[in-house]
């Protein structure tokens, strides 16, 4: 049986990858601030968890997941960056050394982390190898790469970086991850849509067609063959993408949609729009939030498929810029 830990754990994307393939797992605890993810949690998993910081915190498992909040490594946020002295969202990612710590001999075998792919940029840099070195004084071997849920069946433009720390001494080899074509974005999509989601403010309905590879353009993007990054929130400009419903009219992703895009079942939006229903006429912030903090759960799949198999190592890093010394 595999024994996971959870941390920022948001709606359970690594529990909910464990399912979808069959592995006899335990999840020892999870651990979560945001009261509502919580209850969406517990809704999915039948748990009854309670919203609890990761400060001070402390387990064994084989496996400890984290993905702390990516605000301060965000394009969008204020990249304030995640070292220990900034006192930012991000910063608690290093509340998962302290854990490690005071576990003393005994350490979870792997340790993944993901975050945006601008922890990497020439700004943030600094912290992101801060913590690479944290976990090599620990005995961890780290490997990092940027997935893109496309290249795991998910057609969402969604890169992340994902850094795997190993006690074996071996790289994580993440040439080896299994990869999925690109499902239709069409088998994602609602055939009945309420009018709500429908774009009417004028102020969004300016901003279509603005350039899409430009992220500060204010855009809004038709969607074709894929999404662009589930976010937090859709009414806004740029969102994650616009469907085209004829007439010249557009409408946003739906919740349902959102959370189809992040991997997750109808069961599981279902469970959680029962704890979160909506109001009246309103789009449902709570679970567009959900989705857009989540992990998409196929790349996590591979990455656990692989892990599990015992054939992940490497005996050399696999990310061509290397290890420590990235340079953006």
């Amino acid at each position: 049986m595999v024994k996971i830990l959870e941390l920022f754990g948001g709606i359970g994307s690594p529990r909910k990858a464990l399912i979808n393939l069959g592995v006899d797992h335990k999840s020892i605890d999870y651990v979560e601030w945001n009261e509502k993810a919580v209850r969406t949690y517990n809704a999915m998993f039948d748990n009854r968890y309670k919203p609890e910081s990761v400060v001070g915190y402390s387990l064994q498992p084989d496996i400890l997941v984290h993905g702390s909040p990516c605000q301060d490594f965000s394009i969008a946020g204020k990249q304030y960056g995640g070292n220990t002295e900034d006192g930012t969202r991000s910063s608690l990612l290093f509340e998962t050394i302290k854990i490690i710590k005071s576990l003393g001999v005994w350490k979870p075998k792997f340790v993944i982390w993901e975050n945006v792919k601008n922890a990497l940029s020439k700004k943030l840099i600094p912290a992101f190898n801060h913590y690479l070195n944290e976990m090599e004084d620990l005995g961890y071997t780290n490997s990092y790469e940027v997935l893109d849920a496309r290249d795991f069946g998910i057609p969402q433009s969604r890169e992340r970086v994902f850094v795997v720390s190993t006690l074996s001494g071996k790289y994580f080899d993440f040439s080896k991850l299994k990869k999925k074509e690109m499902q239709s974005v069409q088998t994602f999509l609602e055939s009945d849509v309420n009018e709500r989601y429908t774009i009417t403010q004028p102020s969004m309905l300016s901003r279509i067609g603005e350039d899409p590879n430009n992220p500060f353009s204010g855009r809004l993007t038709p969607i074709e063959n894929y999404a662009w990054t589930i976010t937090t929130k859709q009414m806004r400009c740029p969102n994650s993408g616009i469907i085209p419903i004829g007439n010249g009219k557009y409408r946003l992703l739906t919740e349902r949609e959102c959370w189809r895009l992040m991997g997750f079942d109808d069961s599981d939006y279902e469970a959680a729009e029962k704890e979160h229903p909506r109001r009246a006429d309103f789009l449902n912030g709570t679970l567009y939030h959900q989705a857009g903090n989540s992990i998409v759960v196929q790349v996590l799949e591979s990455i656990f498929e692989l892990l599990l198999s015992g054939d992940y190592s490497s005996e050399f890093p696999t990310n061509d810029e290397g290890q420590l010394e990235l340079i953006c």
